[in-house]
Formats: structure tokens, C-alpha cells, sequence
């Protein structure tokens, strides 16, 4: 048996916040394979189901975020359960929006839920992290995570749910980066410029690239030859100096 636990906060009021991607993670993968409807047990609701042969409970708790330790270390003491058995679903601040990870151990990053899940259980479980993008400045990180996804965001977050719920058996097997991949690959050019590759700049169509044109060129317009007078003063003096060539 594993336990796998979606982080959140309950009711409505937080429901499509930034902070609730873990329970969106948690009913995309319920709804997918078919689960046990959600009941309340552990200080949460539970569902159960079956993923790669093996029998998984699901868990959303509702302690807030703060307490999700309680919740998940009180499911983890009722079933006998030690570390190995956890994978826990979260938001991440420190990924890209659209970038998902997964790691077994390691600092709770400035995340109360996972504070709080160390805190009562240790930290040597598996942590699937789900980048929501940082705001930019520290003061600006509570108001990001408890706001809801905009409406643009969908683009890349539903194809990201469907992929967890599609491909979490393969987390159950031990296929992480297959997972991670699965991940990567359903959310390809819809979640903005990919933070570790350059952009790119594209020159229009009708400009010469810069093997074809000179800096000079390329630092000014080009300009049209000037017109010689044909007639008058100037005109007869270019012609001693020169001569009448046709």
C-alpha cells in the first residue's frame, strides 16, 4: 500500500489557488483511474484505488496547510507505513510555471505544508513538485500562491494535471524521470519561454542577416545615390572634369 497526498487548503474560498495545485493533482488522478468516492478520515478526505498494481490511498487535508503533518502522519500511523510509501504533491514557488520535478528528501524550501510534514513524520519521502512561478519579490510569494490561476494559465495546467493523472503508475514503479518526461512533454511551448534556453530573436523575412550585410549597413538605412544636375553652373563644371560620357 502507498500513500499519496495532495496539499491544499480546504473549501471553496481556495479551490483554484496557486497553493491547491496539490489537491487539483490528487482529484485528477482520483477521477482518471476511477477511485472510491472522497470520504473524511485522518483529518482529511481519503480515496482509494489501485495504480500499477498496487493499492494507493489518496489524501487531501483539510488541517490547512500549515497542519498537513497531522493529517498525513496520522493515515501513515494507522496503516503502518514508513517513509518509502509517501509521495506527497505540492506547489512550488522555485520552478517554472508548467515545470514539474521529483525528489525524495531534502529541505521543506520555505513550503509550511512539507515544514509540517517533516516535522511529524521526517522528510525521507518522495515529493512531486509542481512549479507555479515566483512572483519576483519575497513580499509579493503569499499573495501569488493564495491567488487563483488566471484563466491563461489552464493552457498548460490542465494538459499538466491530465499528464500526473495519465502517468502516475509510473511513479509507483519507480519510473521518475519517464514521468517527469511525460510531464515536460505535455506542457511543451504552452507554458511561456523555457527559462533555461535564451530567446531567441528572429529577424523578418525581408531583412539581410548579418553574414549579407555590412555593420555599417546594419546600423543605418541605405540611402539612394544623389542626383547629378544636368544643367546649369554645376553642371558644366562636372563636364570639364569628367567630359560628356553617354
Amino acid at each position: 500500500m502507498l500513500v499519496f497526498a495532495g496539499l491544499g487548503n480546504p473549501g471553496a474560498k481556495y479551490a483554484e489557488n496557486r497553493h491547491n495545485v496539490g489537491f487539483m493533482a490528487a482529484d485528477a488522478i482520483a477521477r482518471r483511474h476511477s477511485f472510491s468516492p472522497w470520504s473524511k478520515k485522518f483529518q482529511g478526505l481519503i480515496s482509494e484505488g489501485t495504480l500499477g498494481g498496487e493499492k494507493i490511498i489518496l489524501i487531501k487535508p483539510q488541517t490547512f496547510m500549515n497542519l498537513s503533518g497531522q493529517s498525513v502522519g496520522e493515515a501513515l500511523r494507522f496503516y503502518k507505513l514508513d517513509l518509502s510509501a509517501l509521495t506527497v504533491f505540492y506547489d512550488e514557488i522555485d520552478l517554472a510555471e508548467g515545470k514539474l520535478r521529483i525528489k525524495t528528501g531534502g529541505g521543506a524550501g520555505g513550503h509550511n505544508g512539507i515544514r509540517s510534514i517533516d516535522g511529524h513524520v521526517g522528510n525521507a519521502y518522495r515529493r512531486v513538485r509542481i512549479g507555479v512561478g515566483h512572483p519576483g519579490v519575497k513580499e509579493m510569494v503569499q499573495h501569488h500562491v493564495l491567488g487563483d490561476f488566471p484563466k491563461a494559465d489552464r493552457d498548460w495546467l490542465d494538459p499538466l494535471l491530465d499528464a500526473i493523472a495519465d502517468n502516475a503508475a509510473m511513479i509507483v514503479k519507480g519510473d521518475e524521470s519517464g514521468f517527469m518526461n511525460k510531464a515536460a512533454l505535455a506542457v511543451q511551448g504552452k507554458a511561456g519561454v523555457d527559462p533555461e534556453k535564451p530567446a531567441q530573436k528572429q529577424s523578418s523575412p525581408k531583412q539581410q542577416s548579418p553574414k549579407q550585410q555590412s555593420h555599417v549597413r546594419q546600423a543605418r538605412p541605405q540611402q539612394a545615390p544623389a542626383k547629378l544636375p544636368e544643367t546649369g553652373p554645376m553642371a558644366a563644371m562636372l563636364k570639364k572634369l569628367f567630359g560628356n560620357k553617354d
